[in-house]
C-alpha cells in the first residue's frame, strides 16, 4: 500500500470513529445536564425548606455539601454558589 493510500485509509477509519463517538458524547452531555438539574433541584428543596429558620440538621448539611460538590464537578453555574454560601452560615444541629 502506498503512503497516500495508507493516509486515506487512516482518515477513513478516523471518520468512522468520530461518527461512533460523537453521539456518545452528546448522550453523556444530556445525562450530565439532567444530573445537574436534579442536583440543583434537591439543593434548592433543602434550601427553601430551612431558609426561614436558618437551621439545618447535620446530616442534611453534609448531604447538601455532597450535592454541591457533585454539581460543581459537573460544571454547575455560580447561582448555587450563593445558595451554598448562605447555607454554610446556618446553625447546624444534630
Amino acid at each position: 500500500m502506498s503512503g497516500m493510500a495508507s493516509i486515506a485509509a487512516l482518515v477513513g477509519e478516523i471518520a468512522v470513529l468520530v461518527g461512533v463517538v460523537t453521539p456518545i458524547f452528546a448522550k453523556v452531555n444530556r445525562i450530565s445536564n439532567g444530573t445537574k438539574c436534579q442536583l440543583r433541584s434537591e439543593m434548592l428543596r433543602i434550601y427553601y425548606h430551612h431558609r426561614e429558620k436558618g437551621i439545618i440538621r447535620q446530616y442534611e448539611y453534609e448531604n447538601f455539601v455532597f450535592l454541591y460538590e457533585a454539581y460543581k464537578a459537573l460544571g454547575g453555574n455560580s447561582f448555587i454558589d450563593k445558595i451554598y454560601a448562605e447555607v454554610k452560615k446556618w446553625e447546624i444541629i444534630t
